[in-house]
């Protein structure tokens, strides 16, 4: 049986105050001419101009992709492919949230490899060939992506989120600038915040953490736990901003390398059907599978729920991971997380399609890191639970 464990990350990762004034000199290692990936938000804000104009000081062509306007689907990575071939890009960019990153890196693995991007899912086929440069600029403090090799992307013709997962998607360089998450408005930063700490927790309690994922992972909580509700209150404060940016890049490399478990299962398929971002979605359903799990990672959720009380440390592990589950339930409270009725789902809609869904989170494969692997029909009544779930109902045991 073999003992060793992998860690992948990007080749270089640049964090911190001021760190995107690299993207100019980063880019220029890599290529001529950028194809970015962003979305109209981006471009709005201006971002999209100030990176090209720092592409342009060092002698860097670009183009730009502005068609993200939703979670990820094939169609935007077959417009953007076709975009960066005819302009005759070697470069990618991605500058935005998850679903920039999660296309761009589509776009990367594609342009050497050929193909459509379902043909990648479940390892069926295999990115041979290395990508060309992907240099990923998060504007959100949430997926980590920046920091993993994993893509989801919609596929339109059947309503399945594919999630893929091979080396070869890895970006190449991360930049990593809180003051690009400052914009965000409340409700970006409250669900980006809470799919950050999904990832935290879910890596390390995944069946596939190890040490390296495991310290990560709790830094990740740590910075997410005493951070999150701050820069949700107060946008400007830069410390907290800081702090989120680093902890969702902890968060992401600590998953990248244990994989997630149910909740990220289930979110997929959530997203794929009623269109629900990311975030959103997994934020809906952290507590309630957090309740489902407990019994099977007391000792976990302890450590969790110690981040939660430090002021109690005699707490038992019992205690202590019971007192996760309620403090991750008020979080989400706080941060006003609507449940999924709350959300705009139609209840016949849902209950039409539960089934499809739990089919559809087993198949991704992320329910089998879970500590408790749950049954299709356990993954239906969790689903069935979260539709009106209540975040501000607590009971003390």
């Amino acid at each position: 049986m073999d003992t060793f464990k992998i860690f992948r990350t990007p080749q270089a990762i640049f964090y911190g105050r001021n760190a995107f004034k690299e993207i100019g000199r980063q880019t220029s290692l890599k290529g001529k001419k950028a194809l970015i990936v962003s979305d109209p938000i981006i471009d709005q804000l201006g971002l999209v101009r100030v990176c090209q104009e720092k592409l342009a000081e060092n002698h860097v062509e670009s183009v730009v992709y502005m068609g993200v306007k939703s979670e990820p689907t094939d169609k935007y990575v077959e417009e953007s492919l076709e975009l960066f071939r005819v302009e005759n890009c070697d470069v990618v960019i991605s500058l935005g949230g998850g679903s920039c990153m999660d296309t761009a890196k589509a776009v990367a693995v594609l342009a050497t490899n050929m193909g459509y991007i379902g043909d990648y899912m479940n390892g069926e086929k295999t990115a041979e060939v290395p990508p060309v440069p992907h240099i990923a600029i998060p504007t959100t403090a949430g997926t980590g992506s920046e920091a993993t090799d994993v893509t989801v992307i919609s596929n339109t013709s059947n309503d399945v989120k594919m999630m893929i997962k091979q080396p070869a998607f890895m970006p190449a360089v991360a930049i990593v600038d809180r003051i690009l998450t400052v914009p965000s408005p409340k409700h970006v930063t409250a669900a980006t915040g809470v799919d950050a700490l999904s990832h935290a927790i879910e890596a390390y309690i995944s069946r596939k953490s190890h040490h390296m994922t495991d310290q990560l992972a709790l830094s990740a909580m740590k910075l997410i736990v005493n951070n999150l509700v701050s820069a949700y209150q107060d946008g400007e404060n830069m410390d907290a901003r800081e702090a989120m940016s680093l902890g969702a890049l902890q968060a992401g490399m600590a998953f990248s390398n244990a994989s997630v478990c149910l909740v990220h299962g289930m979110s997929r398929p959530i997203g794929a059907l009623f269109h629900v971002p990311h975030g959103y979605s997994n934020a809906m359903l952290l507590p309630a599978v957090l309740e489902f799990s407990k019994e099977s990672c007391i000792e976990r959720l302890a450590d969790l729920g110690r981040i939660f009380e430090p002021n109690n440390p005699s707490l038992s592990d019992e205690a202590a991971a019971e007192a996760a589950v309620i403090a991750v339930k008020r979080l989400c409270n706080v941060l006003n997380i609507p449940n999924l009725q709350e959300w705009g789902i139609q209840k016949d809609n849902f209950v039409r399609v539960i089934g499809k869904m739990a089919a559809d989170a087993l198949n991704s494969g992320s329910p089998d890191n879970n500590p408790k692997v749950p049954s299709k029909e356990e993954i239906e009544r969790l689903y069935q639970v979260c539709y009106e779930y209540d975040f501000g109902l607590v009971h003390a045991n």
